[in-house]
């Protein structure tokens, strides 16, 4: 019995949903997607943006009129007023009260239609400073996975570079065993692989850290496996600098980022707690009602009979209306001051985006640089990587009739491979700078 019981819980862990996921490799579109829901930083501004949400609903029941109800019941003792007669009484008795009042606001010099705009307005920015978070989150998921990537493919160059020593190290044994090139060739072919192996080790433990950085990131169990999806890249499609000037993607991108969107949001909400706060200086004409009745044990008619409760309650039944105004005098300068202010929060609100406006366009034109920079670079190395193979292709033949020594081929091998290093380096680092240019146009971030 025990023993079937083990085998049913090893198979639903091994077979599991959960453990399963962990298994399938991570492409950017996944990670992104996990990030954005799992982020704490966008969790957050989640929150703010439920908070706002209920102020602008709050916003919009001040609207309506208010409704209070009220009873009370209890003995009366000694003089007191009958409440059903009003006149002065001594006798004891039990009396309840109903009552309904409250309040509508006619005339407030638009305080209400403009605070539910304010509410709006900071609803509407709370929810773009989601979006914020989110795209901040995505861009760092995507530089996160493109390190992880190159530092992938450095361990693949790191790990050939060892069989090709491995085979170099063959070769010159066979060399030293015929008696045509000395022993020390082959000790120093042998120090060089130990070499090769300590920078394949840096190789994966850069590697493991960026993963763990990009986990981290994520809000991922630095414990659980992890996997990224290697995409082909000759095969990631980029767009042309024509496509990609500084100028077009500012204009673009002020349309369609959204700190841009929140900034302006932002400024909107600012105008409208302007005349919020300048109403509050002048009068406002209201409303007001009340329904109320009474009863009381001891309550009779003309001829001395008791009267029934619900004959009571109907012929005690009593309402009013009436409409007041309220003129704001003097309340130690609070409602000034708070006109003040919100004039000073709309300003610094448009310099706000004034300054992200700056950044953004700096960012954008610095980020087009950065990417020509980037791609003339990424020309360079390639044709360092096509100088250093030819002299490597050339450097091995020569070794092998012996018409070259054994630390110039190591020498250009190493040559070699921190040109691929470099190519690998140049074509990741071209391709994130270029996907920022597309990120500002607004087309988010794909491979």
């Amino acid at each position: 019995m025990m023993k079937n019981l083990f085998v049913i819980i090893v198979c639903t862990v091994l077979f599991s949903p959960a453990v399963q996921s962990q298994n399938e490799k991570w492409d950017l579109r996944k990670l992104i997607d996990y990030a954005v829901k799992n982020n704490i930083s966008v969790k957050q501004a989640d929150v703010q943006a439920r908070l706002a949400a209920l102020q602008l609903k709050q916003a919009q029941l001040f609207q309506y009129p208010t409704a209070s109800f009220n009873s009370s019941f209890g003995p009366q003792f000694g003089r007191s007023i009958n409440p059903t007669t009003n006149l002065y009484t001594n006798t004891e008795l039990y009396a309840q009260s109903y009552g309904l009042s409250g309040n509508a606001q006619i005339y407030n010099w638009g305080r209400l239609k403009n605070n539910v705009l304010y509410a709006q307005f900071t609803a509407d920015a709370a929810l773009a400073d989601i979006e914020r978070a989110a795209n901040d989150v995505s861009l760092n998921v995507a530089n996160y996975y493109l390190q992880v990537l190159a530092a992938k493919e450095q361990i693949n160059i790191n790990t050939i570079q060892i069989e090709q020593r491995r085979v170099q190290i063959n070769v010159t044994q066979k060399q030293v065993d015929a008696g045509t090139v000395p022993e020390l060739n082959v000790l120093t072919l042998e120090a060089q692989l130990a070499s090769d192996s300590s920078n394949l080790i840096s190789s994966k433990t850069t590697f493991d850290q960026t993963v763990l950085q990009l986990k981290a990131l994520l809000n991922l169990d630095a414990a659980l496996p992890f996997e990224v999806e290697t995409p082909t890249i000759d095969k990631i499609p980029v767009e042309s600098f024509a496509e990609l000037q500084p100028e077009v993607v500012y204009q673009l991108a002020l349309n369609n980022q959204p700190l841009q969107k929140e900034d302006s949001l932002k400024i909107k909400a600012a105008q409208k707690n302007v005349l919020v706060n300048k109403a509050a200086l002048y009068p406002s004409i209201f409303g007001s009602y009340s329904l109320n009745s009474t009863y009381n044990n001891k309550s009779t008619d003309l001829l001395g009979n008791k009267i029934d409760y619900f004959d009571q309650v109907n012929q005690n039944f009593r309402q009013s209306v009436g409409i007041g105004i309220s003129i704001p005098i003097f309340n130690n300068g609070q409602n000034r001051i708070s006109f003040e202010q919100s004039k000073l929060t709309l300003k610094n609100n448009v310099l706000s985006k004034q300054a992200d406006d700056q950044t953004l366009k700096q960012n954008i034109y610095t980020s087009y640089t950065n990417a020509v920079n980037s791609f003339e670079k990424l020309n360079a190395a390639k044709k360092n990587v096509e100088s250093a193979q030819k002299v490597y292709d050339f450097s091995v033949k020569r070794y092998e009739i012996g018409l070259l020594g054994t630390l110039d081929l190591i020498t250009n091998q190493n040559n070699l491979e921190t040109a691929k290093l470099q190519l690998v380096a140049s074509e990741y680092d071209y391709i994130f700078k270029m996907k920022l240019l597309e990120f500002y146009k607004g087309q988010g971030l794909k491979l």
